[in-house]
């Protein structure tokens, strides 16, 4: 211990070298796995080594296999970065080590998480009196709210889930729009309630609220209906004015896919994009997407708390648990028993910002989109696919064997990265920005990154 000091400041040292090295590496490592393997792998040694041997040997071994994740020319997968103030709380989170589980694991845990959902409630225009729990991912929070949502339709059914389990329950419809994320999927799986209805969706991916309101009255009985914010190709916006109308008028339970585009509601240029959410019931947003905290932090909330801490609370004879109401015991609202204590991040984060900051990270971000969007049709053979109404550019070459190409061209230059995707069966380039470092320097760097692959006699259209 008495070493600590030195040691967390040489970490410190190569974490910063790290953050100081993303303008110019590059973004995905050009490495491969034989090699990564050989300088990590090898026999588990004998003896103890020393800390600070293990950190320096680490930094060397693993430097070249490390993904630019956090930098400003990453435009995969909806990826954040890690504000300045979100790491430095993530890295305090590590050393004070507190078991967010419970209260007295934590207090100030506990306490900043209730502080985290009185702002967040706030900025997202949700139920002051939501329940909030911090979980790994959307995926997990999808989970969490849909247990809420499996609690309450069975129990207005007269089915107690908690003490009867699934065997002999009435079944749960759950309807879902086409271009749903799949991790909803794997949620209905895990809770036991099977692949979904699908119902169809327009050519941005929204779902179609006329097709959900004549699907919803051919069935009746315990119903869950699955809407979206931000269709994780186009950025669509599921319509859900019309989509609470019907799923009220069916008595069914609303759960809305924010991962990403729920944070629209913190701009007020963007707001319109999310009229109507907060007539859910459950909502699921990441925080390490737009909100730029580090891996891995996600936010699932309730209108139905009683529904939630229901689904997920436990109790043990050994367990010191509050009933007073006073004090909140994190167990309850999410599916881990011990866990991180998220909260740290995500309030260092939202206080960093402040609301006009995050306003202002949402609308420069959707900006830059909106300027590679225009930039990119200027070369031959694009087609811009989708309608650019927040952070997500969709777009292709005239064959899908010329957009696989200059997008393999463009990633193993590595001066950007983005990801490919498949959009109604043709091979499309999808990129996303939501790094809070991005600006119009890294824009033009993907412009010309395709404008160059693009050009190059390899990648040429043919003529």
């Amino acid at each position: 211990m008495s070493d600590i000091r030195a040691l967390l400041r040489r970490t410190a040292e190569l974490a910063s070298d790290f953050i100081e090295s993303l303008d110019d590496r590059p973004v995905f490592p050009q490495t491969s796995v034989d090699e990564l393997r050989k300088a990590l792998g090898g026999p588990l040694p004998e003896e103890p080594t020393a800390p600070e041997d293990v950190v320096e040997s680490l930094v060397a071994a693993a430097d070249p296999g490390i993904v630019a994740m956090p930098s400003g020319r990453y435009f995969g997968f909806v990826i954040g970065g890690g504000l300045p103030a979100a790491l430095a709380a993530d890295w305090l989170t590590s050393a004070w080590d507190q078991n967010a589980g419970l209260y007295v694991g934590g207090p100030s845990a506990s306490v900043v998480e209730q502080v985290v959902r009185e702002w967040v409630c706030d900025l997202l225009g949700l139920p002051e009196d939501a329940s909030l729990g911090l979980v790994t991912g959307t995926q997990m929070g999808s989970v969490t709210a849909l247990a809420a949502a499996r609690f309450r339709v069975l129990e207005r059914a007269g089915w107690d889930a908690g003490r009867d389990g699934l065997s002999g329950a009435p079944r749960v419809r759950v309807l879902v729009g086409a271009q749903r994320h799949v991790t909803i999927d794997r949620a209905l799986r895990l809770l036991g309630l099977g692949v979904p209805e699908v119902v169809p969706a327009d050519g941005q991916g929204r779902l179609d609220a006329e097709a959900l309101r004549a699907a919803l009255a051919e069935g009746d009985g315990p119903t869950i209906v699955c809407a979206q914010a931000g269709e994780v190709n186009t950025g669509a916006f599921d319509p859900f004015d019309e989509i609470a109308d019907a799923s009220a008028a069916h008595g069914a339970w609303l759960h809305i896919d924010g991962a990403f585009g729920l944070w629209a509601a913190a701009s007020p240029s963007l707001r319109h994009l999310v009229h109507g959410v907060e007539r859910a019931d459950s909502w699921i947003t990441d925080a390490h997407k737009w909100l730029n905290v580090p891996y891995d932090s996600a936010l699932v909330l309730c209108a139905d708390p009683e529904a939630h801490r229901a689904a997920m609370t436990i109790s043990a004879s050994y367990l010191i648990q509050d009933d007073s109401q006073t004090v909140r015991d994190q167990v309850d609202w999410v599916p881990e028993f011990s866990r991180r204590a998220r909260g740290f991040a995500v309030y260092a984060a939202l206080r960093s910002l402040g609301r006009t900051g995050l306003a202002e990270l949402v609308e420069r971000t959707c900006g830059c989109a909106r300027r590679f969007a225009d930039g990119i049709v200027e070369l031959e053979g694009v087609e811009l696919i989708n309608d650019v109404v927040l952070n997500q550019v969709l777009f292709r070459f005239e064959s899908d064997v010329r957009t696989d190409e200059v997008l393999k061209a463009v990633q193993e230059a590595g001066d950007v990265w983005m990801s490919g995707t498949t959009w109604n069966g043709q091979r499309s380039i999808r990129v996303s920005v939501s790094n809070w470092q991005t600006d119009d320097d890294e824009i033009d760097l993907a412009l010309e990154a395709f404008r160059t692959a693009s050009q190059s006699p390899a990648h040429a259209p043919a003529r």
